[in-house]
């Protein structure tokens, strides 16, 4: 029998996802199983996107560029430009969701055994992506105790081999919801300048900062226009998950051209996503307003309630729609398994995601889980509940 690759068997399962079957399970049983685990948001998509393919009165669906439709990176741009990122079309690339736009960006900038600097916990897919790649990730460790705020600069420097090519960051933070302030991007600019390396910033929650907090760009950080990388996607900014349509950006003009000849080897972006994509650059104020506003209310409840349970610690998170919590359990992946497979509380449950997969470092996580608050906040409240009623009979529970 053949053998699978060393690279197929390599690849880690997600963490955010591995725990479905036991979901699919219970909800076979007749339970309500509220999902945290993932962020997949509730809110509705623009009307104006869904508009967008209802009137579509195209007779052929056809490739588009490789690098995206000129309209919607000449749109893309206007974006940029309206949020103080002055970038020009051909400094934009358009993915198949923002996962392409990263596979893309490392394997364009980086060579087989190169390494990339990563706080974490960090979104568990960088792994997979760096594990395709043949990449290694340095992680460099943050801790719950800051609210997991930007390690010192000189944990990164302790890293740096001449096998170090970049750094990556995500801004406002997955899993965390942690949003590194100005101050802590022009650390990381004198480092990266410093030791000439690439800043990959993965921004794709830009949108969702709070408390009067504002997301900083590192396309905004002077001097590192042939460093900079962004990673952008549709998918939370319009609740579009499905969609799979994100985009590269950098001033670098060698990065654009080569990154483009991965782009061709896979033809085109989706067609019918790049439609609902340029579309929904016109989406009105308004609906940012209502989405904020939401979000900030599922935040401040959330958080509030988790912090009354005995044992239970989870920091007020800046921006995106996540936190990482810490429990008084033994081992996450157990909990968040058992939630499923044998708790139930008035026949609901709760879906988490486990912080190990989202720690590089073993043996960290072990007592955290993500949360994603991306339900309305009855469901939130309930979903609380059951953690509250889950947490008096596990048996794995510390004192």
């Amino acid at each position: 029998m053949p053998k699978i690759s060393k690279r197929g068997l390599s690849m880690p399962q997600s963490p955010i996802r591995k725990l479905v079957p036991f979901a699919e399970e219970a909800k076979r049983q007749g339970r309500k199983v509220y999902h945290l685990n993932i962020g997949q948001p509730d809110i509705i998509t623009p009307e104006n996107a869904i508009e967008a393919v209802k009137n579509l009165d195209d007779k052929v669906i056809e490739y588009s560029h490789s690098a995206g439709n000129e309209s919607y990176r000449r749109g893309l741009a206007k974006y940029y430009t309206g949020i103080g990122i002055d970038v020009d079309f051909s400094d934009i690339m358009i993915t198949t969701g923002g996962s392409e736009a990263i596979s893309f960006a490392l394997m364009t900038c980086l060579d087989s055994g190169d390494e990339v600097i990563i706080p974490e916990p960090f979104y568990t897919n960088y792994n997979g992506f760096t594990i395709a790649a043949d990449i290694k990730i340095k992680p460099v460790t943050s801790s719950i105790d800051s609210g997991f705020a930007l390690p010192p600069i000189a944990d990164f420097e302790k890293l740096i081999t001449p096998k170090t090519k970049g750094i990556v960051i995500c801004n406002p933070n997955n899993p965390t919801g942690y949003l590194y302030s100005k101050e802590e991007l022009e650390q990381l600019r004198e480092l990266v300048v410093k030791h000439d390396l690439y800043l990959f910033a993965d921004e794709v929650y830009r949108e969702f900062c709070y408390d009067g907090n504002e997301a900083y760009s590192v396309l905004q950080l002077k001097g590192l226009e042939q460093h900079a990388v962004v990673i952008d996607s549709v998918s939370k900014r319009y609740s579009a998950c499905g969609v799979r349509i994100g985009a590269l950006v950098t001033r670098n003009k060698e990065i654009i051209t080569t990154a483009l000849k991965y782009a061709q080897a896979r033809l085109s972006p989706p067609a019918l996503g790049q439609i609902i994509g340029e579309a929904s650059l016109e989406t009105p104020k308004t609906y940012f307003d209502e989405v904020y506003k939401e979000y900030i209310e599922r935040r401040n409840f959330v958080i509030a309630e988790l912090n009354k349970i005995e044992g239970v610690f989870a920091p007020m998170p800046k921006g995106a729609f996540y936190t990482i919590v810490k429990f008084p359990i033994d081992d996450s992946d157990k909990f968040c398994q058992w939630l499923l497979e044998e708790f139930e509380y008035e026949n609901q449950t709760v879906m988490l995601a486990p912080a190990t997969g989202f720690y590089s470092t073993k043996g960290l996580g072990n007592d955290e889980a993500r949360l994603a608050y991306v339900l309305k906040k009855e469901d939130l409240k309930s979903a609380v509940r059951c953690l509250e009623e889950a947490l008096r009979v596990y048996p794995g529970r510390k004192v």
